[in-house]
């Protein structure tokens, strides 16, 4: 087991008795921090940043509080559920806050569910309430409440703001809903301690402080973004950036320059997209000349989640923007808990080591708690006295029942640490390929041949070639320009040379692109359909 040395000031097992989470993040700031932006909201981004909507933390702090008064007019009552349906607008952030600020439990999901996703969603949870941006239709059962961003208007204009509500740190705060072992989502319900729970991540990831000014690329709907755009900003005195104009990965590149930022968080596929820009744009040559770049002069670092970040896409951006980038891995279960940063030096090959106060193992895969030997591999396991791990599935009893081994909560992520308590992660267990008997990591494949020149992106599976043989394939996005005969020779000898025989693709199959959810993670499932 892995046990980061605990701080004094991070006592995670000492959650308060008492907690909620909306009042953690914007109720105690003094009137220094109260006098500052707590919120910009860009929605053009070619306009001056004079143009943009600005909160105040004293703004935001009255907002919630109105909006949960608005909430709780409506006759909801504690623990209802409040399904959000918006864009990246203010609305969104003063709901999601305002609900979990009034005692009820937010569940946030995006716009572009389609009718049946979105009915899902809506019956699982048993939301009393659902916030629908205006050019959505209602499709929900007359009994539950639509709120529209008139209405969050019209309570900021009219409602006296409450007090947060007195909370169990306990008590459930918010639920977002993941991929189950199923068809259809499982919901992960979240406590107000949760917000207790990332503080690990402040100097263990970020190296945060109240001077900083946070830009996160993603949508409200995902927890990397409202928990690492909003929350912890927040939570610290920190401005959050949102960017609520239309999708273009161009537009990063200039919010940077014009906001200014300090820390920028995205998926490693946005940092590839704005490289890609910058190496094949007009200016390309200048800009490979001149890096760093000067459109990233304000930045201090950048942070990476979501999915795994190959060495050359850290090796590209760093060189770009003369700025390092810290990756972390977490999961909806418990957001992230292993991390490099400013603290943390980063280690090729690695998201980093256990943060600050976790209690983090790589257990046996076929049951036991004694954790397994540095470097074998063993599923990815979180002490349950982790204030940031969730309540459980929302009645999924089976799966919650998969995941508990004693005082563990156990993946079904495939990892192995170093003697230096640096992580290694190999993939999902239900990822892993059998080759010649052995099994094989797509992870351990998918580094090597990463590394070969003319590769942008690759993944790796088993596909079934006929009844009863499957083999390892490689699908590989090459780079613009690239000659596919050229690289699929250079990607054999790169296996022949780095790789066991039994771990070398048999197939290697050339794409446009890989199929990602919405979120910009790889949807592996789909690469044989793909080919």
């Amino acid at each position: 087991m892995l046990t980061s040395p605990m701080a004094e000031e991070l006592p995670l097992s000492s959650a308060p008795a008492r907690l909620n989470l909306a009042g953690y993040c914007l109720g105690g700031h003094d009137e220094q921090v109260r006098a500052r932006d707590g919120l910009i909201v860009v929605t053009d981004a070619e306009a001056s940043p004079q143009q943009a909507q600005r909160w105040s933390f004293a703004d935001l702090d009255r907002a919630v509080r109105c909006v949960a008064a608005g909430l709780l007019s409506l006759g909801l009552a504690r623990g209802d559920r409040v399904m959000i349906r918006l864009g990246n607008t203010s609305e969104y952030a003063l709901l999601h806050f305002g609900a979990m600020a009034a005692g009820l439990v937010s569940v946030p999901s995006s716009p572009q569910l389609t009718p049946g996703e979105a009915q899902f969603l809506l019956q699982d949870c048993g939301a009393a309430a659902l916030a629908l941006a205006e050019d959505l239709p209602v499709e929900a059962d007359p009994r539950v409440l639509i709120i529209r961003a008139r209405d969050v208007a019209r309570w900021l204009a009219q409602e006296e703001p409450v007090d947060y509500a007195d909370t169990a740190a306990q008590d459930p705060a918010f639920l977002v809903y993941t991929s189950g072992t199923t068809s259809k989502p499982k919901g992960v319900l979240h406590a107000h301690r949760s917000v207790w729970g990332r503080r690990p991540m402040y100097d263990g990831w970020y190296g945060i402080s109240d001077a900083d000014v946070m830009l996160h690329a993603g949508a409200f709907n995902w927890t990397y973004t409202l928990g690492v755009g909003l929350c912890d900003p927040w939570a610290v005195g920190a401005s959050a950036i949102v960017y609520a104009g239309p999708p273009a990965r161009s537009v990063w590149p200039r919010l940077i320059q014009e906001y200014r930022p300090t820390l920028f968080a995205a998926v490693p596929g946005l940092f590839r997209q704005i490289l890609d820009d910058f190496e094949t744009g007009p200016d390309a040559a200048d800009s490979a000349a001149a890096a760093p770049l000067p459109q990233f002069a304000s930045l201090r670092h950048g942070l990476v989640a979501g999915e795994a970040l190959p060495s050359a896409l850290r090796t590209r951006w760093e060189k770009a923007s003369g700025k390092p980038l810290f990756e972390a891995l977490g999961m909806s279960e418990c957001s992230t808990f292993v991390s490099s940063s400013p603290s943390v030096p980063v280690k090729d090959g690695s998201p980093g080591r256990p943060q600050q106060g976790r209690r983090i193992a790589a257990l046996p895969l076929q049951g036991g708690t004694q954790p397994v030997p540095t470097g074998q591999a063993g599923l990815l396991s979180i002490h349950r006295s982790d204030p940031g791990l969730m309540l459980g599935y929302w009645r999924r009893p089976a799966e919650e029942a998969a995941t508990t081994r004693d005082e563990w909560f156990v993946s079904g992520d495939l990892v192995s640490f170093d003697e230096d308590g640096y992580l290694r992660y190999l993939g999902r267990h239900d990822d892993l390929m059998t080759a010649g008997g052995y099994r094989v990591s797509p992870a351990e494949v998918e580094e090597v041949l990463a590394a070969v020149p003319g590769v942008r992106e690759v993944a790796v599976t088993q596909i079934v070639v006929r009844a009863d043989v499957s083999v390892i394939a490689a699908f590989v996005v090459p780079e613009d320009g690239a000659d596919q005969e050229h690289l699929r020779a250079a990607l054999g000898e790169a296996a022949e040379e780095r790789l066991a025989r039994y771990k070398r693709p048999r197939q290697i199959v050339f794409l446009g692109s890989l199929p990602r959810t919405r979120n910009g993670k790889l949807l592996r499932r789909d690469l044989g359909l793909s080919g």
